[in-house]
Parts: structure tokens; C-alpha cells; sequence
């Protein structure tokens, strides 16, 4: 704890900034230094400091391309006296976010690196392998320093496996969600070791799907290093993640212990490990991981579960076949009851998720979207009753009307078949379709089945209701329990991103889908229940009050969505910038020019919470799109411009900004290439981030350029982007762009476009930018910083 402690209490580490790149770097070298000299003879201990200067692609939010130059590294190998040939890799960041501490993110997993440094450099047991230790300075700004680590360090070459220190959340439990690709061992390798396991390949799966906007350093060493691995992030209160409440205070010694016991354990076993030298011999296939209730991880390949789904699928399929075909002259009928059961299933949940998809959207329509972002039982109560309901409602009417008459036992088992049905297709196609999660079909085809096969004989007696409840209720014990266990951990990294994902998706459509879907799945197993019971009509009365109980205190606006609660704060996100733009022509001559606090809040519900509190921000001061500059003539530290509508922006009137370090941008030179091409040539220096945004005029096109790999990358809308970062000191910028033209382009052939961004020191915040942001709540979370927008058309 004392590392983490030292460490926030610099304050927020922006890269280029001396926070980052003197005092934390000073800090972590003393620290190393201490370490070094404490160590025994049994090991050797290297430092580097590494300021690498280098460019790439990436299609993370929607595709740009980042250039970074003189960053730093601080890199220790800890090798056996003799050396090693092969390394094992350990990476934290100890860069933040602008105006955050930055604790869990990531801060903490640095404290814990260096104690493991520390307790490793002390041993008299020599490794076989040596441990690299990363602490990377630039991973805030889009996974820049492990880039440059990897693709131009030394060291990296002999990396064959590395574990990355993430935080998605503050404390708590830190989850395994990524491994691989393809090294079933490096799982292994924590199963054996990890003392404390938190694992899911369902994680993976839904964050390698992209639906988070987050990404992990894990990213860069899979992509271009080529090298397997292991990404844990704490999970737990996402909502303070990335604001100013992420401090040292609220991560608690537990949850360090925790992860320092876990990290350390895995990198000794894969720094003795025979696998670690030849890993690449070791790459066949994905695998299946899961732990049950943090106790152990079940880990096998995923070929041996493929085998497994399709073996439980099919033995479904058979005694499905087997019922519907018994006896031969009651075939059809069987198949068409079970059809018709099938068939109602479905409709009950088709009609269940747009019954509530329809509540979910008319509470965003009346701005009440949210309302149980701090209170998470609302959702439950609002969302998850009404879904029950439905189901209990649609099949309650087909029981009256459809099934009238029938034997409720004969339903009851047609219903228990059709679920298993459905849970056998689902299971086949995952299956088929390679998804390791697959495994959680299995459990709910397999445990059903077989508590199916034990009671066979009670869904079709009268009197032995008690024997049938108990045995059926600890036969479903199983994928019940799990699948409320990985609901929790769904729910706890999914609920806080729903505060921090834009403007343009309704949290309220996504969480109540996501409800639905769990309250299908948990109810599956239990609609034949609605058949076999006489009456349904007290439950489905008592969840329709309590849903529209909640409706009616949710449109009411009771339950405000934020918190300022100093022990539980759930903050709204607001970022400002102070900005000035200038746009000029062909000729180089300012044709328009505007300043103003461009606002954005960085959820559905925009400002309208904050409206009275600031009354000056209202509807006459909409963002206009500026259509003929890139990215709407907006200053965009990122292309995240597809996650916020303008109607949600806003652009107060403010004076003009004169940073005392402006931009330079400088054409230097125009060549005319072969095959039509057009080179241009620039020169930029400015503040440690600027974003440069290309948009080729109409019926030019960008050919190349001298950033990534040569190759211009477009973000979503079509439009280039370029993220710009630079350590403490760097040389002026320079790159070029070639440009396809037509013969006659009187109105030139590309505009460009350069936002200077000032993220910190004297020119970080204007008079009025202070003033505004001292009048906002405090249960909002404001990130302010001036920037300056020039507009050039060549």
C-alpha cells in the first residue's frame, strides 16, 4: 500500500506532463534502486529507461491512427546470475487519465509489480527464466508505450508470455477476461498457480465482441508482438473508474493481498516453466475457462468441449425423439404438442422482451433514463418483474384458451421438454459457431436431463408433489447457481459502462435486454410450473403492482440518477473544453472564427440534469456540424464522435484562449508525385496531445501517408484521424499525406484540420473554464481543459 499511496499522491499522471514523466519515473527508479540493492546473489537486475517514438493503426473506436514520440518505459529484467534466454513479461501503466489520480487505473497494479519485484529480487531459489517488468507511461492514450516496447526494445525478443494489470473498476476482485490467443498452458499456468482464481471466458467473449469501448494493452502484445498472454482488470464500482474519486483510500489492502498473491504465483510458475521457452510449440487451439465461485478454475481445450456440447446435445435429441416417438401411434400428436410447446416458448419470450424493450424506451423518451444507475434494485423491480409477468401472463392464457382442459402433468412435461429443446439448439449453434461459452448451454442441458431421467415418474403421479419439487429444485441447483453467479459479474462490469457509453445508445434498452434475457433463462426450467400449479393469478397480480408501482415512481422522478455520496459516490461524467476555432481558406486567410466551452455529457441523458443549475445552457446554444470540416469541425481528443448525437452537445459563447505555448503547423513542402498524386509535406509543435483530422475535398482521395503503416486508416463517417502524443520533450512533428486529385481542383484537394489539446499546467484551464466548472453539481464528475481548432484547406 505505501507504493500505491506514493504513487497517487503525485497526482494526475498525464503523459508529457512532469507529474508523469519526471516525478513518477523519479519515484519508480528509487524504488527499483532500493530493490536492486536489497537482492540477493541469486539474481541480476537490469533497468532501462526507454523513449521510443513510433506510429500504428488500430480499429478501436471506429479505426484512427496514433503517433507518439518520446514516451518513456521504465523496464527491469530480473534474470537468474547466469542469464536467460527467454522471458516472461509483467505490465502495469502508471499514466492516468487527465484530472484523476488514477489509482486502480493503474496505479495499483504498479505498487503490486513492484512488491513482486521486490519478494522475487529477495529469494534465494534461482528462476530459470527472467521476468521483464514493464511500467509503461503512455497506455492512457490509447495503448501507445507497449507499442513501443514491443515493436523497438530489445528486451522484447526474448518475451514468449506476458500478464497485463488492467482495472475496469476499483478494487475488488481482479478477473481473468482475455488469454491466449491460442496457448491453452498459459491457462493452465493460473489454474495450477493462482491462489485466489476469478476467471470467465464469457468475459472474453463479450470483450473481444467490442460492445465495452475499452481496450487492454493485451491488444498490442497479441497484435504486434505475437506474443500469448493472460489481461486480469479489477472489476468492482466501475462508476468512479477513470474520475477523480479513483483514489488510493478505496482500494482496500484485501484486494491488494489478493492480486499480489495471485500475480506473483503465476509469474513464478511460468518463469520455472519448461513450456515458457518453446510456448510457440504449444499454440493449438482456444480454451474453455471458468471458476465456480472463485474456489477453482475448470479449464480444458476447446475441441474436448465441442466434443463434450455436441455429445450432451445429442443425447438430448435422442431422449427427445425417444419420448416424442413413444408410443408409435400417438408419434404425431406427441410431435405436434411439442412443437406447439416449443413454438409458445418462443412467442412468450418474443412478446416479454418487446413488452419491456417498449417500458425501457418509453422511460428514455420521458427523460427518466437511469434512474437506477444508483439505485440497481429499480431495474430489477421495474424490468425484471415485468418480464416475469409477461412470461406468467402469456402462458397463463395459453393454459386458459389453447390448453383448456388438458391433463396439467401432461403439459407440464410437454413444457420441461420444449425448454430442453430450445436449450439443445442453442447449445448445437453456439457449438458450431466456436463460442467457448457454449459451456453454459451444457449446464442446461445436461443437469436438467438428468434430473428429468430421475423423476421421470413424479411428472406423470399425482402425490408425490414433495419428492418432485425437492429433487427437481437440486437438480437445476447447479446451472441455477452459476448462471446467478456470472449474472453478478455481467451486471457489476456492465451496469457503470451504461453511465460513461454516449449519447446514442438508451441504457435503459440495454440493461432491460440484458434482464430479459436472464429472466428467460432462469424462468425456462420453471414455465412448466405455470401448467402443473392450479392458479398463477396472486404472483402474476404481485409482480404487475410492483412493475407499475416502480413505472410510476420512475416517471415520477424520484430516484435521481447520481450520487455525491462521499462512500458511495456514482457521479455523472461531464467533459468541457475551452475552445477556440479558426477556419481558413484556400489562400490561408481566416474566413470564420468562434470560441466557446464546447460541453458534452457522456451519457444518454446528455445535460438535462444539469440544465437548472447552469441555465445558460439550453437549447439556442446546440453544437452546429460544421459539414464541409472533418469530424464536424469539432475538437475530438478521440474519434468517438458516432457514440454522441450534437443535439447533445452544446457550445456556450466564451472569450477567445491565447495559450502561451500555441500551436505551429507548418506546410513545408508540395510535390507532384506520378499517377496524378499530390505530396505534402507538414511540420507541427504543440502541447503533449493534438488530434489531426483529414477529410480529401471532393474527388480526391488519400493515398498514403508516412504514419502506421503506410496505409491511411478511415474512422466511422469516413473522415482520417491521427492521435498525437509526445513525452516531456520531443522534436517538431513531421509527416506527409499523398493525395489522389482530379486535373482541376480550384478549391483544393484535402482539408486538414489540427486541435491542440492543453490537458495540463498554466494553460489547462481558462478564468471562465474554472468559473463553469465550479457552478456544476456535485454529484457530477467534470473534466475541463482548453483547446485551440485550426482549419486548413490545401
Amino acid at each position: 500500500r505505501g507504493y500505491l499511496d506514493n504513487i497517487t499522491a503525485i497526482g494526475p499522471r498525464t503523459v508529457g506532463s512532469p507529474e508523469n514523466e519526471v516525478l513518477a519515473v523519479n519515484y519508480l527508479l528509487e524504488q527499483i534502486r532500493e530493490i536492486e540493492r536489497e537482492s540477493t546473489d541469486a539474481h541480476k537486475i537490469a533497468v532501462d529507461i526507454q523513449r521510443p517514438t513510433g506510429s500504428f493503426s488500430i480499429d478501436f473506436l471506429g479505426g484512427f491512427t496514433s503517433y507518439y514520440a518520446n514516451i518513456t518505459n521504465v523496464v527491469v529484467k530480473l534474470e537468474p546470475r547466469g542469464g536467460a534466454e527467454h522471458a516472461v513479461l509483467s505490465n502495469c501503466h502508471f499514466d492516468s487519465v487527465p484530472n484523476t489520480p488514477g489509482a486502480s487505473d493503474d496505479a495499483v497494479s504498479c505498487a503490486v509489480m513492484l512488491e513482486i519485484l521486490n519478494t522475487l529480487s529477495k529469494s534465494l531459489e534461482s528462476l530459470q527464466h527472467a521476468v521483464i517488468f514493464l511500467f509503461n507511461g503512455a497506455e492512457e492514450n490509447i495503448l501507445q508505450a507497449s507499442h513501443g516496447f514491443i515493436t523497438q526494445h530489445e528486451w522484447a525478443k526474448s518475451i514468449r508470455a506476458f500478464i497485463n494489470l488492467e482495472a475496469a473498476g476499483v478494487g475488488g476482485k481482479e478477473l481473468v477476461f482475455q488469454t491466449g490467443p491460442e496457448n491453452p498452458w498459459l491457462v493452465q499456468a493460473y489454474v495450477v498457480a493462482a491462489k485466489h482464481p476469478f476467471a470467465s471466458v464469457v468475459a472474453q467473449e463479450i470483450f473481444q465482441s467490442g460492445v465495452i469501448p475499452a481496450d487492454t494493452d493485451f491488444r498490442i502484445y497479441r497484435d504486434f508482438g505475437n506474443v500469448p498472454g493472460i489481461d486480469l482488470a479489477f472489476i468492482e464500482n466501475g462508476y468512479i473508474y477513470h474520475t477523480e474519486y479513483d483514489t488510493s483510500d478505496r482500494i482496500l489492502t484485501d484486494s491488494i493481498q489478493r492480486a499480489g498473491d495471485n500475480i506473483l504465483a503465476v509469474l513464478k510458475y511460468l518463469a520455472t516453466s519448461e513450456k515458457l521457452a518453446k510456448s510457440f510449440e504449444y499454440r493449438h487451439g482456444n480454451v474453455v475457462f471458468f471458476d465456480i465461485l472463485g474456489l477453482f478454475v475448470l479449464a480444458y481445450p476447446a475441441r474436448v468441449g465441442t466434443i463434450m456440447n455436441y455429445i450432451t446435445a445429442a443425447v438430448a435429441f435422442f431422449y427427445l425423439s425417444k419420448k416424442v416417438l413413444q408410443p408409435k401411434s400417438r408419434a404425431v400428436h406427441n410431435l405436434k404438442k411439442l412443437i406447439a410447446a416449443f413454438s409458445l416458448t418462443l412467442t412468450s419470450w418474443v412478446c416479454t422482451l418487446v413488452a419491456v424493450l417498449m417500458v425501457a424506451m418509453f422511460v428514455s423518451i420521458i427523460g427518466r433514463a437511469l434512474s437506477w444507475y444508483t439505485h440497481f434494485y429499480v431495474s430489477v423491480s421495474l424490468y425484471g418483474t415485468a418480464a416475469a409477468a409477461k412470461l406468467i401472463l402469456v402462458h397463463r392464457l395459453a393454459k386458459k384458451f389453447f390448453y383448456k382442459n388438458m391433463n396439467e402433468l401432461y403439459l407440464g412435461d410437454v413444457f420441461f421438454d420444449a425448454s430442453l429443446m430450445i436449450w439443445s439448439i442453442v447449445l448445437a449453434m453456439m457449438t458450431h459457431l466456436g463460442l467457448c461459452s457454449a459451456f453454459v448451454c451444457t449446464l442446461w442441458v445436461a443437469f436438467p436431463l438428468l434430473t428429468k431421467l430421475m423423476i421421470h415418474k413424479e411428472f406423470s403421479q399425482k402425490g408425490a408433489t414433495i419428492k418432485f419439487i425437492v429433487v427437481y429444485m437440486l437438480g437445476m441447483f447447479v446451472p441455477y447457481l452459476y448462471m446467478l453467479y456470472l449474472s453478478w459479474t455481467v451486471f457489476e462490469m456492465f451496469t457503470p459502462v451504461m453511465g460513461r457509453s454516449g449519447s446514442e445508445i438508451p441504457p435503459d434498452v440495454v440493461l432491460a435486454g440484458f434482464i430479459v434475457i436472464f429472466t428467460m433463462i432462469l424462468s425456462s426450467y420453471f414455465i412448466n410450473f405455470i401448467y402443473l400449479v392450479k392458479s398463477t393469478k396472486t404472483t402474476l397480480v404481485t409482480l404487475t403492482t410492483v412493475s407499475v408501482v416502480t413505472l410510476i415512481l420512475v416517471c415520477s422522478g424520484i430516484f435521481f440518477p447520481y450520487s455525491s455520496d462521499a462512500a458511495n459516490p456514482k457521479p455523472k461524467r461531464v467533459f468541457l473544453q475551452h475552445t477556440s476555432r479558426r477556419f481558413h481558406d484556400l489562400d490561408g486567410n481566416v474566413v470564420k472564427s468562434d470560441s466557446g466551452i464546447w460541453i458534452n455529457g457522456f451519457d444518454y441523458n446528455g445535460i438535462s440534469h444539469i440544465t437548472p443549475h447552469v441555465p445558460e445552457i439550453n437549447d439556442t446554444i446546440r453544437t452546429p456540424c460544421e459539414e464541409q470540416a472533418p469530424f464536424c469541425g469539432l475538437p475530438w481528443i478521440l474519434p468517438v464522435h458516432f457514440m454522441f448525437r450534437l443535439v447533445k452537445n452544446w457550445y456556450l459563447p466564451a472569450p477567445e484562449i491565447l495559450p502561451r505555448r500555441p500551436i505551429q503547423f507548418k506546410l513545408l513542402s508540395k510535390e507532384l508525385m506520378p499517377w496524378n498524386s499530390v505530396r505534402l509535406s507538414f511540420e507541427v509543435s504543440g502541447p503533449s496531445h493534438m488530434s489531426l483530422y483529414a477529410q480529401p475535398r471532393a474527388g480526391s482521395a488519400l493515398s498514403r501517408w508516412s504514419l502506421g503503416d503506410g496505409v491511411p486508416v478511415t474512422s466511422l463517417g469516413g473522415d482520417y484521424f491521427v492521435f498525437y502524443s509526445r513525452g516531456l520533450h520531443a522534436a517538431p512533428w513531421r509527416f506527409w499525406v499523398e493525395l489522389t486529385a482530379p486535373e482541376k481542383h480550384s478549391d483544393g484537394i484535402v482539408s486538414l484540420a489540427i486541435a491542440a489539446h492543453y490537458f495540463f499546467g498554466e494553460d489547462q484551464k481558462s478564468p471562465q473554464l474554472y468559473a463553469l466548472l465550479e457552478r456544476l453539481p456535485n454529484w457530477t464528475f467534470s473534466s475541463g481543459w482548453s483547446c485551440t481548432y485550426d482549419l486548413f484547406v490545401f
